[in-house]
């Protein structure tokens, strides 16, 4: 019997992320750069799996959505183009005490959260890490870290629909690095100043663009909870009028729960045709679609689901955390900590586990590690561990969100079974070792 424990605390779930090898500070040996984090051997895999499922939901298995992978130095006349050097700003505030600046807009008082000091008057502070080509430092020789990758896609939309042939509607989609200069970072991996975003850009004919800004609301929650994320802990918010960024004529975030509240996971707009008629006017390269219907050139309207790479690894995590109490019998109670993860996002697919090392056993479980690590209908990371006692390498596997683990004992060389253990009920199946590969095939797919 189990039940679960408590809710999730911040604090020690950052602590079992560094602990298994999710996520480390970023240079903390030399005292760490604040809000900016690495990824370890657990988390990187976790990350890649989020990638690689999205890019096979959206772009592989449709038709209407090819893929792109732009520069991350971008040419500053697209950012005046796109309205980031004028409009991309938060307003600043200084502490007159303890000169500290915060995001006027996310402090709760009129004085300074550190020192309760007086704070200056706001003053806008550009979002956009400045930098330079070349060994000149001039004004022309400026560029700046992209802090959206959606610019990208539209530069390059004339250039994708000659190579493509594609038709009203579809979309591009990249993956990629953006960079933003927060004032205000926090809550972990959540708000930083470097991060990953999943994006499309979804072209559509005008008219159609309420339609499709519905449905790209509906697709993207229901991915979400396709992988697992409760519903209960999901919601949509449509942001008001004064909310609205200036290309915006209507966006509506995915929020979900986190120990902290409620916080933006994904954000779907219609950005209208701002961006293609923008860059139209600005490099006087005509970004328009001929339809062939109305026999004339039109410019498409553009829906964008936008989702944070680090943020949809925040929202698994969190939502898969458990840590429940077993009774172990006697009296005895234990608390386990589990990663509940979906077996497409887990880390680790399968834990090999031998109950000794001696030559005898530790051959054969080498054999079986060969035969499920080669095996074409599993894929991902299988790993081998022998080190320290079962209840310990369980416990292990448990918290990294290992869906199953195969023990192998002296009787298995036997009657050449092995023990199949199931990480969310705990229980052991003994099965025949030419069948534990279909059996962990049709767990795990």
């Amino acid at each position: 019997m189990s039940s679960n424990k408590n809710e999730l605390n911040l604090n020690e779930f950052v602590s079992l992320c560094k602990r298994r090898g999710f996520i480390y500070q970023s240079g903390e040996i030399y005292g760490g750069v604040g809000s900016t984090w690495d990824y370890g051997p657990m988390g990187a895999e976790l990350k890649r799996n989020i990638k690689n499922l999205w890019w096979d939901t959206f772009v592989l298995k449709r038709n209407d959505i090819v893929g792109i992978d732009t520069s991350i130095l971008t040419h500053q006349d697209i950012w005046k183009a796109s309205g980031h050097i004028e409009n991309f700003n938060d307003p600043l505030v200084e502490c007159k005490g303890c000169n500290k600046r915060w995001d006027q807009e996310k402090i709760q008082s009129e004085t300074c959260p550190e020192c309760s000091g007086e704070l200056t008057e706001p003053r806008n502070f550009n979002l956009m890490f400045k930098t330079f080509l070349g060994p000149i430092e001039s004004d022309k020789n400026i560029a700046y870290l992209r802090p959206e990758t959606a610019q990208g896609i539209f530069v390059n939309f004339d250039n994708v629909l000659n190579s493509t042939r594609k038709k009203l509607p579809f979309g591009i989609a990249q993956i990629g690095k953006a960079f933003r200069n927060e004032i205000t970072t926090g809550n972990f991996i959540f708000r930083t100043r470097e991060f990953e975003m999943m994006e499309i850009e979804f072209f559509v004919h005008p008219e159609e663009a309420k339609k499709w800004h519905e449905y790209w609301i509906s697709t993207c929650f229901d991915w979400l909870t396709s992988l697992g994320v409760k519903e209960e802990k999901l919601k949509i918010r449509a942001h008001e009028p004064t909310e609205l960024s200036h290309y915006s004529d209507g966006t509506s975030d995915i929020e979900y729960l986190f120990p902290w509240g409620w916080g933006e996971i994904q954000g779907i707009a219609n950005r209208t045709d701002f961006d293609l008629k923008a860059h139209s006017e600005s490099s006087g390269k005509k970004l328009t679609y001929f339809d062939d219907s109305l026999q004339k050139h039109i410019t498409p309207f553009v829906i964008e689901p936008s989702a944070g790479l680090d943020r949809a690894v925040m929202t698994f995590m969190t939502n898969a955390f458990e840590e429940e109490e077993i009774d172990m019998g006697n009296g005895k109670i234990e608390t386990r900590s589990v990663l509940r993860l979906n077996p497409k996002l887990a880390p680790v697919k399968v834990a090999i586990l031998p109950l000794s090392r001696k030559d005898e056993l530790s051959g054969f479980s080498k054999k079986v590690y060969d035969t499920i690590l080669n095996s074409p209908i599993i894929s991902g990371l299988i790993q081998y561990d022998d080190t320290q006692s079962i209840g310990r390498r369980y416990r292990r596997q448990d918290e990294i969100g290992t869906p199953f683990c195969v023990t192998i004992d002296f009787e298995s060389l036997n009657d050449n079974s092995v023990t199949v253990r199931d990480r969310d009920s705990m229980k052991q199946e003994r099965i025949e070792i030419t069948n534990v590969v279909e059996y962990l095939g049709n767990h795990l797919n």
